[in-house]
């Protein structure tokens, strides 16, 4: 496999928006690198006798289950709210617009 130039890490950097410095960018050429020569170490292991798989652990539920219970309620969840309108909070617009509330 082939390694990666200093070039390549530069480019990858810059695509994900990274600012890395001079040091970071040659540790990171080392390290990618490295993981690269242990991929090569893998690719030769005669995988023949193993059944494909997805996922290497058992799946199991870890959600726990719905229990109905007593909520806020509205003036209780409100009661902090620095501004309101009826049952509602009110926020600035994120979207441009002068209302808060959504369109059709």
């Amino acid at each position: 496999m082939a390694a990666l130039t200093r070039a390549d890490v530069e480019h990858v950097a810059h695509l994900a928006r990274l600012g890395l410095t001079e040091d970071e960018l040659a540790r990171l050429e080392g390290e990618l690198n490295h993981i690269l020569d242990q991929y090569t170490v893998l690719t030769g292991l005669d995988t023949d006798h193993i059944a494909p798989t997805a996922q290497t652990i058992e799946l199991a539920n870890i959600l726990r289950d719905d229990v109905v219970r007593p909520s806020l309620t509205v003036e209780e969840a409100l009661s902090n709210a620095p501004e309101r309108s009826g049952s509602h909070f009110v926020v600035p617009a994120i979207l441009g617009g002068e209302s808060a509330g959504g369109g059709a």
